[in-house]
């Protein structure tokens, strides 16, 4: 059985998960979670040689690095595939997935987790709210601007889920476990899109699953999951 390491509500965590739990392989989930005030477990240096989650086992291999681990995942079982044959949508796939993490996540969703959560929970640090309003005053519209505009569909690419909706997606549900929403009357097509690919069976078994962590940090019960 297959290992991820990661910490619960973690975006790239998830990741990882949900492309497990589409492709119907058993994993065993192991919580790391003294990862995120700066003390790792004593061999993680070995497994994760940048420090960062998460990790995945398969017997002697690892990988650490959640689009690695798609990857892998995605060759280990093929089907359903995560990536479309067609290359211009497999190049588009890709192209979201790194929007998701260079630029949604590191500009807008860690800075605000830091804010929030690491830095008044862990740190003992008040949360800055100047750096909170430029995040959603300055970076945030262009981001959600933008996402409204490549939605067509029901999926970002093609007529199934790809690691471009997992991605996209996990990085929104932190988003709104933080207490933040999308203003539906902005951005009708993104909002309608985060919350049919967060209703989908593979998310909401996710979800389930980071319940107890999300009632233990005290955050926002993820409005876009099923009652």
């Amino acid at each position: 059985m297959l290992t991820i390491h990661g910490v619960p509500l973690s975006v790239h965590t998830r990741k990882a998960i949900v492309t497990a739990i589409l492709k119907n392989i058993d994993y065993k989930f192991e919580v790391v979670i003294p990862v995120i005030p700066g003390n790792p477990p004593a061999n993680w240096s070995t497994l994760s040689p940048t420090g960062l989650i998460p990790v995945l086992q398969d017997g002697d291999s690892t990988l650490a690095d959640s689009t690695a681990i798609c990857l892998y995942l995605d060759r280990k079982q093929p089907a359903p595939p995560i990536f479309p044959e067609d290359i211009r949508d497999y190049a588009r796939v890709l192209w979201f997935d790194a929007y998701a993490g260079g630029t949604i996540f590191r500009h807008v969703v860690h800075p605000l987790f830091v804010q929030t959560v690491v830095g008044p929970n862990i740190r003992n640090v008040s949360t800055d709210r100047a750096v909170v309003d430029d995040v959603l005053t300055n970076v945030q519209p262009k981001i959600l601007a933008y996402l409204e505009s490549q939605i067509a569909g029901r999926y970002l690419v093609g007529d199934a889920m790809t690691l471009a909706d997992i991605a996209i997606v996990s990085n929104f549900i932190v988003y709104q476990y933080l207490g933040f929403e999308i203003d539906a009357s902005r951005y009708p097509k993104l909002a309608r899109y985060l919350r049919e690919i967060a209703a989908t069976a593979v998310f909401q078994r996710a979800l389930a699953d980071e319940r107890p962590f999300v009632d233990q940090m005290g955050l926002k019960r993820d409005f876009l999951s099923a009652a």
